[in-house]
């Protein structure tokens, strides 16, 4: 039986009011609704006493066959006179649950709307809590710690918390960290009233959606007033890759494998092959590293960049840069599968295995968009305006699902900032003081602009640079390679943008992006004081370094 359009209560809620309405006696349907709107205060959605089953707009709803629009506006209160007159079972649908999903939702609750999210997986959390973001920066971190990498600068090389380091040592970290993570989106969803269908979703049309239960099958469709496309992005696929998800991989199948190769070809020098190459490097795993471009990441600071390329050459990382793979075959040798990476200048690279990491693709291709009225583009990609909104205009996308940045951190915001814009709710917007964190070793962190951009630009600017080898905390935790680097505006002295390579950086450039967001300029970190010892001192030093510049 299909829930009904109007008057629609959650399964399982009930809704406190104190009025005892009986439907035969119409006559008193108006000073009801007085009496209703004199007990605005104690009339709540979220109630859990017993009695009359229906919320202010579902009120409304029930008593439409007695009154005209114009009479019920007479006696409303200001507050309820714009109810949604539309026959929805949802305010809002979300569609994935991943950072952008979840925010989105928790927002549309937090408005007191009718929410429903609904995630193809049997968990919620999306790519990022279950094979993305959260398991491969715990990864991360259980190299940092086994390797003994961050203590190479006080105990030398070849110091290792423990000399054989297995797939296993590395996942024992990750599966709590997990199940955490899902245990307190559950929480939080269910907190704040959201449905959750665990289903495959498909538009029928801009309003209406089809969910096969993951379960059974079954098939149900549910009408929405807003709907947020936040399914996120599946690895790219290529024809001339045999994918195994065991001598040929992607990010996505990482938790699967059986044991850590000897020797990795990483095909593709986006952020999550960096990360991948230099993660498995720590491990001493022999890494060569493909991209078709002359330069890895060429959103962030050649400077910085140059830093990151010096340090995974030490790390015995070979970069085959500017190369474009032809073939990559897999084979036997000796009773062991190796793969073979062909590249069009003739080279060729031995590995045990291959990670392709040649960008994703928006998980798109099941929404059935063309009877929304959208089209996405060749790699599964919505364009969106500046609020996130489709063409359609009660329908709008977050996430990764839109393209860059396709950072958790603004994933998260572009999802509250679609639903608050849904729903006419003042939102500030301000994506050029986003920052970024890039999970390399060592970790890069920005935000603002970058040299390239300003000399682009013609904007006359300076810059100032601090190393950690001159900061006492640098010292101490054995980090003589990182460097932050100011760049601010030659004659305002405003800050421009803020550049680290290091350890801590993803935390450390949330100073500068606080000073970048108020408009404040270097003479901020000369003026101000900074515990000590701590690496935040690189900001007074890298300050003090760009006025003496001025003054050369």
């Amino acid at each position: 039986m299909a829930a009904p359009s109007r008057c629609y209560i959650p399964r399982g809620k009930r809704v406190a009011c104190p009025l005892q309405i009986v439907p035969g006696e119409m006559s008193h349907s108006v000073d009801l609704l007085r009496s209703a709107a004199r007990a605005e205060a104690s009339c709540t959605h979220r109630g859990a006493a017993t009695g009359l089953v229906l919320g202010w707009p579902n009120l409304v709803t029930f008593f439409r066959p007695l009154l005209t629009l114009v009479q019920i506006a007479d006696f409303l209160p200001g507050s309820f006179k714009d109810v949604p007159m539309a026959d929805f079972d949802y305010d809002l649908a979300v569609i994935g649950s991943g950072p952008a999903g979840h925010h989105a939702a928790i927002q549309g609750a937090k408005l007191r709307k009718r929410v429903l999210l609904v995630e193809r997986k049997p968990i919620v959390g999306g790519v990022c809590v279950n094979v993305g973001t959260i398991p491969s920066k715990t990864i991360r971190e259980a190299i940092l710690y086994l390797s003994g990498y961050r203590e190479h600068g006080i105990y030398g090389e070849s110091y290792r918390v423990k000399d054989r380091i297995t797939l296993q040592d590395l996942l024992f970290r990750v599966d709590p960290v997990v199940r955490h993570e899902i245990d307190v989106m559950r929480h939080q969803l269910r907190r704040n009233d959201v449905e959750i269908a665990l289903a495959a979703a498909s538009f029928v049309d801009p309003h209406t959606l089809q969910l096969e239960d993951i379960d059974d099958g079954g098939l149900r469709r549910v009408t929405a007033d807003k709907i947020v496309i936040a399914v996120g992005t599946e690895a790219a696929r290529d024809p001339r890759m045999p994918m195994d998800r065991w001598s040929v991989f992607s990010s996505d199948d990482i938790l699967e494998l059986d044991a850590l190769p000897r020797t990795l070809a990483v095909i593709g020098a986006g952020v999550i092959g960096c990360e991948y190459a230099s993660m498995f490097a720590a491990l001493g795993v022999r890494v060569t590293l493909v991209d078709m471009r002359p330069r890895l990441l060429d959103f962030v600071d050649s400077e910085i960049v140059e830093a990151l390329t010096y340090h995974m050459r030490e790390r015995r990382v070979t970069l085959r840069l500017g190369e474009e793979v032809k073939a990559i075959q897999v084979f036997d040798e000796g009773g062991r599968k190796l793969v073979r990476t062909t590249l069009t200048s003739g080279k060729q690279i031995i590995t045990e295995k291959a990670l392709s990491s040649m960008g994703r693709n928006g998980a798109t291709a099941s929404l059935n968009l063309a009877a929304a009225g959208l089209e996405s583009d060749a790699r599964g990609r919505l364009r969106v305006d500046a609020n996130y909104r489709t063409e359609q205009p009660n329908i709008y996308a977050a996430g990764d699902v839109i393209g860059f940045p396709s950072l958790a951190s603004t994933s998260m915001k572009q999802g509250r900032i679609a639903v608050c814009h849904a729903f006419g709710l003042p939102c500030s917007n301000t994506p050029e003081h986003f920052p970024f964190g890039i999970y390399t070793i060592p970790e890069i962190s920005f935000v603002g602009k970058t040299e390239e951009e300003l000399t682009e630009r013609e904007i006359p600017y300076e810059i100032g640079k601090s190393h950690y080898r001159e900061i006492a905390r640098g010292q101490i935790v054995g980090d003589h390679r990182g460097v932050l680097k100011l760049i601010f505006h030659r004659e305002t002295r405003k800050l421009l943008g803020v550049h680290i390579i290091g350890e801590g950086a993803v935390e450390l450039v949330h100073i500068g992006q606080a000073v970048l967001s108020l408009g404040g300029d270097i003479d901020y970190f000369v003026d101000t004081v900074f515990n000590y010892p701590t690496l935040a001192e690189c900001y007074k030093s890298a300050a003090l370094d760009g006025i003496n510049r001025l003054q050369a």
